[in-house]
């Protein structure tokens, strides 16, 4: 604790300033975070110094004290434009005011339309360009409440108390944050994120200044790619509708084909029966595209046999798929069950794991060299009964 200290200690959503505080002009110790405690303003230092007592020169890391600046008065500026699109329903429910982002909860009733976000936008980005002055007042309570001042959530307030005015006619607020002198130190504002977080609480990620600016050029950056990527058409739109269309109806031709081939597939297990002690066992690897077509394989089958036992192994993209369909008399005669011979005798061959059901189960692993193996020791079950 010092006598006096530029620091802002967390308070009001707004995070605690970090910095540096240099002692008896010879001994600088890295200040992490800065919060209070009964009235009193604690710095948190990473190590302490040798000689405590004498002058102490505390310096507030200027960047990321101006970042959060920017970040409070669009706050600021965001509440009250929520209010005038929204509705005067509008009050906040928490916040977050830090160097990267801020972050503002919100009682509404439903999603905030994008028409809605971009009008937000436009109102608070009108206030920066007008570069409004943020004055800020100490003032009697009653006084500030009469100028139509908004207390914020969560905040015990005195008798006299701090407003932070941004043109008596947009915002007038109860705040004991540090801000920008004028709203055109915001350079400018873009909303991220606009999320439900509890039933009629709304929350939206926002950035102002350098974060904003910074959000701009990834945007447009990821954006020359996705148009270099597509040969640069002059709609990336159009061109992107285009991609989907084409890829909609290569997958319905894919299926197509898939369909016809585990057609194929089928017929040929149903030439591989193996009669294993009155076991019908089929137990072969295919080549199919997905997990998925093994089960299918599975169930098409199933009525096509009596006292079955089917084993289907794949290698999808150098992963091992596995499916494993038993009759249930096989089951009860052999006193076992899909599920258990999954988990204990194929998962861990394959580097995996599996689940489902007593005549159903599947497993899928990060191993496919052993699938010939997975074969060979499902089918010694029902071989050496």
């Amino acid at each position: 604790m010092l006598e006096a200290t530029p620091f802002y200690a967390e308070s009001g959503g707004q995070v605690g300033d970090k910095g540096s505080m240099i002692f008896n002009d010879n001994e600088s110790v890295n200040v992490y975070d800065t919060k209070k405690e009964n009235n009193l303003i604690i710095h948190f230092i990473e190590t302490l110094p040798e000689e405590i007592s004498g002058q102490v020169v505390a310096k507030v890391d200027r960047e990321a004290r101006k970042k959060i600046e920017a970040h409070h008065t669009a706050t600021h500026l965001l509440h009250a434009a929520l209010r005038q699109v929204l509705g005067k329903h509008v009050a906040q429910k928490g916040s977050l005011v830090n160097a990267e982002h801020l972050r503002f909860d919100f009682s509404h009733f439903s999603k905030v339309t994008p028409e809605e976000i971009q009008e937000i936008e436009s109102i608070v980005n009108e206030k920066i360009r007008a570069s409004i002055p943020v004055v800020i007042k100490v003032m009697e309570k009653d006084e500030a409440i009469g100028l139509g001042a908004m207390a914020l959530f969560g905040e015990k307030y005195g008798n006299k108390v701090r407003v932070v005015i941004i043109d008596p006619d947009y915002s007038i607020e109860l705040c004991g944050g540090t801000h920008t002198a004028t709203t055109g130190q915001l350079g400018l504002f873009k909303i991220k994120h606009e999320t439900a977080v509890a039933a009629g609480v709304r929350r939206i990620e926002a950035v102002a200044g350098v974060e904003a600016q910074t959000l701009v050029y990834d945007a447009f950056t990821q954006l020359a790619q996705i148009k270099e990527a597509l040969k640069n058409p002059k709609e990336t739109v159009k061109a992107i509708e285009a991609l989907q269309a084409d890829n909609t109806a290569l997958k319905k031709k894919l299926e197509s084909f898939e369909s016809k081939q585990l057609l194929v597939i089928k017929k040929e297990l149903l030439g591989k029966v193996q009669s294993l002690h009155n076991v019908n066992f089929i137990g072969e690897q295919v080549d199919v595209s997905n997990a998925e077509n093994l089960r299918k394989l599975c169930t098409d089958l199933k009525p096509l046999l009596s006292n079955y036992a089917l084993l289907l192994v794949a290698n999808i993209e150098g992963k091992a798929a596995v499916a494993l369909m038993l009759d249930e008399s096989v089951a009860a005669a052999n006193n076992t069950d899909a599920i258990t011979i999954i988990k204990q005798q194929v998962a861990p061959l394959i580097k995996g794991g599996g689940g489902g059901q007593k005549l159903l189960a599947t497993a899928g692993g990060q191993d496919a060299t052993n699938l010939i193996q997975v074969i060979e020791t499902v089918k010694d079950i029902f071989t050496n009964r």
